[in-house]
């Protein structure tokens, strides 16, 4: 049901302290209860962050997808819960929900908590009922401590919707470039000096670094295996495969760079992309607001098996719709096989094998991190709406 729609007092706010005397009078494990407060202003359709005041650009922004039925929880879920380091908020909406992807639909901000779209370990997030609907809002644990206790929670400490972690290893391993974007990224003239190819210690020389200060830190990358779209057959990116860093030493074209650490040689055509890739980490899982339907077209870290938190790059991007914090269900594609008895072949029907979300988005592929994984995943699934 909408927020919108949700009939309540115009007259009366939920509070911090309100719920906080609520739970306190309840003992360490209340029980979820009915109230009839008026909700906080819902998180904005249109935002990724968990941080208003840091909104992502506007092709990452997904729309919030209202059910018009309630959303079901998960079985055993606590009527309140105390934030650890560590959590997602992918993992906390699994402990409340059946389908963490509902989580905007049950998120109540608290107007009387500064941030309210952030959310810290030692913070508890309480369930609550509004005219029958399920609530989830966020109580500071120190509001009803028994005993006085100071808490001081960094901003930076605030929980991410997936842990880098579990993107950093594979995308240290390999890295998809969009063909425009490959086409776009400096490279590789020559290396300085009586060398065919470098290595670190070496400098090289590069084409198209003119807009970067010299100090700048830049990657190294081999363009290997074209992508190709399996859908309509066109080309539409590159594997790049991680050949060291650098430091730009020396602006100009040709700008001059000092490789500072290899794992192969860096060899002309070789491309340079800056060494720190933006990842947005703090946006809301859910279920993406119009039709999607694509392939996983390649998996990050050059295996063949794709299992949970591994990642993977879909041949659809923000030209389609996707956008950051989209949930979509992987299913295996069905096999042909031969009928004994009535002759011919026979295709099955594709099978749910996983879950992912994506988490970085250009205009015609995306990246996606396996949240789970009930059989192998393979290149050429695909992957649609959650039902």
């Amino acid at each position: 049901m909408s927020l919108s729609n949700i009939s309540l007092k115009s007259s009366l706010r939920l509070t911090a302290a309100t719920l906080a005397l609520t739970l306190a009078s309840c003992g360490g494990n209340p029980p979820a209860y009915e109230t009839t407060a008026q909700p906080a202003t819902a998180p904005s359709s249109g935002s990724t962050s968990l941080e208003p005041a840091q909104s992502a650009p506007a092709a990452y922004e997904p729309s919030i997808v209202r059910v018009n039925e309630p959303v079901p929880l998960a079985e055993g879920h606590p009527n309140e819960y105390v934030v650890q380091v560590g959590d997602t908020l992918w993992d906390i909406a699994g402990t409340f929900l059946k389908d963490p992807w509902y989580w905007p639909e049950i998120w109540y901000v608290n107007p009387d908590i500064v941030n309210p779209h952030l959310i810290y370990p030692g913070d508890v997030l309480g369930l609550v009922y509004i005219d029958g609907q399920p609530r989830i809002t966020n109580v500071r644990a120190s509001t009803y401590r028994m005993s006085p206790q100071a808490r001081v929670t960094p901003l930076a400490e605030s929980i991410t919707s997936i842990a880098y972690g579990d993107v950093q290893a594979f995308l240290s391993s390999g890295v998809i470039l969009q063909k425009d974007q490959a086409d776009a990224l400096p490279y590789l003239l020559q290396t300085r000096g009586d060398h065919l190819i470098a290595s670190a210690g070496n400098e090289i020389y590069v084409r198209g670094l003119t807009q970067t200060a010299p100090g700048a830190r830049l990657s190294v990358v081999t363009i290997s295996d074209p992508l190709y779209d399996p859908d309509d057959g066109h080309l539409i990116g590159y594997v790049g495969i991680p050949v060291g860093d650098g430091r730009l030493i020396r602006g100009g074209d040709p700008a001059t760079v000092a490789l500072t650490d290899t794992s192969r040689e860096a060899k002309p055509g070789d491309r340079l992309l800056p060494e720190e890739q933006d990842i947005p980490l703090n946006f809301f899982p859910t279920a993406p607001s119009v039709a999607i339907e694509g392939r996983i077209i390649e998996v990050v870290g050059g295996v063949t098996q794709i299992g949970q938190y591994m990642v993977v790059v879909l041949n659809r991007g923000t030209n389609h719709g996707v956008s950051i914090g989209d949930v979509l269900t992987v299913f295996r594609s069905g096999e042909e096989v031969g009928d004994r008895f009535e002759g011919g072949k026979v295709l099955l029907p594709d099978e749910e094998a996983g879950t992912l979300m994506i988490f970085k988005t250009y205009d015609r592929i995306s990246y996606g991190l396996v949240m789970e994984a009930t059989q192998a995943i393979h290149i050429h699934d695909t992957v649609r709406n959650p039902n």
